[in-house]
């Protein structure tokens, strides 16, 4: 095709080996500037800059589109950090540094199509992690036994966590498409397959109960946590951001507003409040008031023998030295206790499956359940956490109060050195 202009193409012409094009566009900053499109023929240029001035029309046009992980950097530390909770924060950059970059970091925002997205998601469920974070290699060489070994372990991710990686990238495009850096959200065109949500077997009414006298009986020093996530269902950063500030035992009375968690090597106490109902007054039963009250004299005996070794904090769990618990450390000590109590183990969050259980089948009414657990949607409580036992455990329920208040004949066993 000859290099002379056609009418109306006065911005067309031949550049290096075909031909380009510009078009006068405001910026998302206020300001004139040329965009330049570019092809291997007059047609396809020409295509280009039709649709360029339809876009300069409709509103701002950046003339410098960034790459997908030069955007994704500036939106962690300008979007995500500033504006969403640290666990949140990291979780998102932990998802982009493994999942998104890797594979896709590198196309232009703007070129960014369906079916790459979809291309994408793909070939992230079938690459294995333990490969493309080199997770054996980075073992002791006399200590690798797949990846690092040429025996591909096969360590893919699971539908769900692909799903989230997608809604991550989601969001990312979608502040995109706000700053107007993009005209759509092309992963939001992905129609996904809802992964299936695995439910939990939660405990028995019998079995929280074991559990329950076994940590009494031994006087675990977490044994007035482990009342308060089985009976109050309350979730472990939860439990240990509590503090006696918190707590008005003589009220029996209890407000959730602090959690206790570890992000990025740092443990850090913060606001929990989600909803309204993550900031509700939440009533004691008695167990949790005597439980409470055992702390209280199993903290002053502690800081006693702590001596000038004594942290002080206002927390209402912490070890012998009055520092936080390390969330990870009770999730031992919680596997530890299931072991000794002879219980089968599940996760900590799983006892909220077990609360829910058991103020169904004393018939709470499903009202007060979900103020106890401070679901926002009634749905949530009835059709996620609860799962009602048999008949045999219901006539069980009615003797709660006498299988957990700890007033059995005898004197408690020697109390458990598990403190950390």
């Amino acid at each position: 095709m000859s290099g002379k202009r056609g009418n109306g193409e006065g911005s067309i012409y031949p550049y290096k080996n075909g031909f380009a094009a510009y078009a006068w566009v405001t910026t998302p900053d206020g300001r004139k500037k040329r965009k330049y499109v570019y092809g291997k023929t007059r047609t396809d240029v020409h295509d280009k800059w039709i649709k360029l001035q339809v876009e300069a029309k409709k509103g701002p046009v950046a003339t410098r589109v960034p790459s997908l992980e030069q955007y994704l950097a500036y939106w962690l530390r300008e979007v995500v950090e500033p504006n969403l909770r640290p666990l949140t924060a990291a979780t998102y950059e932990t998802t982009v540094r493994r999942y998104i970059v890797p594979l896709i970091g590198s196309k232009r925002l703007d070129r960014l199509s369906v079916r790459d997205i979809r291309t994408w998601m793909n070939k992230l469920a079938d690459t294995c992690q333990c490969c493309a974070q080199g997770k054996d290699a980075a073992r002791p060489e006399n200590k690798r036994r797949c990846c690092a070994k040429g025996q591909c372990c096969r360590q893919t991710l699971s539908k769900r966590s692909v799903n989230d990686a997608r809604t991550v990238l989601r969001s990312a495009l979608g502040n995109a498409v706000v700053e107007e850096l993009v005209s759509k959200n092309v992963a939001q065109l992905i129609k996904v397959q809802r992964a299936r949500r695995k439910r939990p077997d939660p405990w028995s009414v019998e079995e929280a109960c074991s559990f329950l006298e076994n940590a009494r009986a031994m006087r675990d020093y977490l044994y007035g946590a482990y009342v308060l996530v089985l009976v109050l269902g309350l979730r472990k950063g939860e439990v240990l951001g509590l503090t006696w500030a918190d707590v008005n035992l003589d009220a029996g009375e209890l407000r959730i507003q602090h959690q206790l968690q570890r992000v990025r090597r740092r443990l850090l106490h913060s606001d929990t409040a989600k909803t309204e109902a993550s900031e509700a007054v939440l009533p004691l039963p008695d167990i949790c008031v005597a439980a409470l009250r055992l702390r209280q004299k199993d903290q002053a005996s502690a800081k006693a023998a702590a001596g000038d070794l004594w942290t002080e904090s206002d927390f209402v769990f912490t070890t012998r030295y009055g520092t936080p618990v390390e969330p990870r450390n009770f999730n031992r000590e919680f596997n530890r206790r299931c072991d000794r109590a002879g219980v089968r183990t599940i996760r900590v969050h799983d006892t909220r499956h077990t609360c829910a259980s058991l103020l169904a089948a004393m018939d709470v009414h499903p009202r007060i359940a979900m103020q106890i657990l401070r679901h926002s949607e009634i749905a949530v409580t009835m059709e996620v956490y609860t799962h009602v036992p048999s008949d045999g455990t219901r006539r069980a329920l009615r003797k709660l109060g006498k299988a957990l208040d700890g007033n059995r004949k005898g004197k408690p066993k020697k109390k458990d050195q598990g403190e950390s």
